[in-house]
């Protein structure tokens, strides 16, 4: 009986932990990594075939986006989720594989124009599919037994729609081993739609997220109030209020902020009519989903609105955009307004035209409501950057770029402790993942010093065995880009947005193989020449 780390160790995204018992092997989640990759991720210790089973904390692509690649490499065992997690995941997971096929094939254009080398899709629309069939639905709190040697119990996790904290009982040579994965744990306020978390009763073992593990998410007041300050600011400028949001859970979240906004009249004068696009046709998917698990998943407020005919995410104004020729009319409707695009991160779809043509004009806004992980473009924009590249082009940056971190899906450090204290049997080692670098050893000290308890957190291809508790294996601790000063300090918070940087550009060159021999090499000229300006 063992577990594991393979994604999602000393790093935000990409989570994926392997456990085996008796002869039966599984799976906690198989996440894609987003933004900076600072370790490398060890490879599953077993066949892709190998693999009896997947348990899913919920639909985020950091969790679920390698699902496919699984079953393209012979996975044909069974996956469980809550029932709202396999109606996410079917869309989430299909619109995935739709942009590593439409990549692949940008990339292959021009690599036949000039001559360089062709690539294939990470998986194709078929994977998707495919894996799809192999999903079983729970529900919350529902004790299953999966086989002779595993038990399973979701309770909602308050992150996104079906969002779980799985709980495993797991049963070998007469020795029963208890282990929760916590999944991401919602923030408990500001929270519209969905439950606040629950705490598991106890376990053995917990895997716990910290991606905010070192610090309390700011008071804002009223998310609304403030909303519609800056709101009502940016449409009397003539601007746009560009929101970069998940098409999953921030952007129904937002579009019920909205919704009360307008219902209460907290914008005035001409604009107090002021439309809302929503420009994802995944978002669309989702929020039918949404609509489709009120029971179980909306929280009292939300349940409220529902039976008294509302749709607490459905108003006047609201306007969605499917195609893309509809997409591209946004642009050209010169009336001030709300764009509600994804992704979250800025990092690849419809939302980087929306940036092109609104990040240059001071009288729009731009407003983060999610975490950035260092080295997307989302995270630069908040460290002031003052211009980006999109799409070949070079932007300048004039619009207000506004942060409101308490709206964040992800618990701070008081809502992870309180998560914890919520346990009536303290378990007797806690692993913290789904953290950066430096937030998990800070939230595991904080455990050891604070609650007593045995925290540690691990790092890709660091085994344990579950009967003992003992190490049996360790893993690389060697980043793939060394974040810390010579005298084995932290490095600060810019040395991180340098590294971030670095890390960037990286990714910059790796995509322009294919490229005219002379854009390379003027692409070669500058970076050689930033070196030799800072080379010291």
């Amino acid at each position: 009986m063992r577990i594991e780390f393979l994604g999602a160790d000393h790093e935000v995204t990409g989570s994926c932990h392997y456990v085996s018992v008796g002869d039966k092997h599984f799976l906690v989640d198989c996440g894609m990594e987003q933004g900076a990759d600072t370790y490398e991720n060890q490879d599953i210790p077993v066949n892709a075939s190998d693999i009896d089973y997947v348990f899913v904390t919920h639909a985020h692509i950091d969790h679920s986006g390698l699902l496919p690649l699984l079953y393209a490499h012979g996975f044909r065992g069974e996956i469980y989720a809550h029932e709202a997690t396999t109606m996410l995941c079917d869309i989430m997971l299909r619109d995935s594989a739709h942009i590593q096929e439409s990549e692949a094939e940008w990339h292959n254009r021009r690599a036949k124009r000039s001559g360089g080398n062709e690539i294939t899709p990470l998986y194709e629309m078929n994977d998707a599919v495919g894996v799809m069939k192999h999903f079983h639905s729970l529900h919350y709190n529902e004790k299953v037994d999966i086989c002779d040697e595993i038990s399973v119990r979701l309770i909602d996790a308050g992150h996104l729609l079906g969002s779980a904290s799985v709980e495993l009982w797991l049963r070998e040579n007469g020795i029963e081993k208890k282990i929760v994965f916590s999944g991401d744990i919602g923030n408990g306020k500001n929270k519209p739609l969905i439950k606040h978390f629950e705490s598991p009763e106890g376990a053995d073992y917990v895997v716990m997220e910290s991606t905010y593990g070192d610090r309390e998410h700011e008071d804002i007041g009223s998310f609304e109030t403030r909303l519609a300050d800056i709101l009502q600011r940016t449409l009397d400028r003539g601007g746009n209020l560009v929101i970069p949001a998940f098409s999953v859970g921030r952007t129904q979240e937002m579009l019920y902020f909205l919704r009360h906004i307008k219902e209460e009249g907290l914008i005035h004068g001409e604009h107090a009519d002021f439309d809302v696009y929503m420009d994802s046709p995944l978002a669309v998917e989702a929020t039918n989903v949404f609509k489709k698990n009120v029971s179980e998943c909306f929280d009292e407020e939300a349940s409220k609105l529902v039976a008294s005919g509302k749709n607490p995410i459905g108003f006047a104004g609201l306007r969605i955009a499917v195609t893309s020729d509809e997409s591209k009319l946004i642009n050209f409707d010169m009336k001030p307004k709300v764009i509600i695009s994804a992704s979250g991160m800025c990092e690849a779809g419809r939302i980087r035209h929306h940036l092109k043509h609104n990040l240059w004009r001071p009288e729009s806004t731009i407003i983060f409501v999610g975490f950035q992980v260092p080295g997307t473009l989302g995270h630069t924009l908040l460290n002031g950057a003052k211009e980006v590249r999109l799409f070949g082009e070079t932007v300048a940056v004039e619009a207000d770029i506004e942060n409101m971190p308490g709206i964040s899906g992800h618990a701070d450090q008081k809502h992870l402790l309180k998560w914890l204290d919520g346990m009536k049997e303290k378990p007797d080692k806690v692993f913290v993942v789904h953290g950066n670098d430096e937030v998990v050893e800070i939230f595991a000290k904080k455990l050891r010093d604070d609650r007593d308890l045995d925290a540690y957190a691990p790092y890709s291809g660091d085994s344990f065995d579950l009967i003992t508790g003992e190490r049996i294996k360790e893993g690389s601790r060697s980043p793939k880009i060394t974040v810390k000063k010579s005298d084995g300090r932290v490095a600060s918070n810019v040395f991180m947005r340098l590294v971030a940087a670095g890390q960037r550009l990286c990714r910059v060159i790796d995509r322009c193989e294919g490229m005219a021999n002379k854009d390379l090499g003027k692409f070669a000229d500058q970076v050689n020449s930033l070196c030799d300006k800072w080379e010291r």
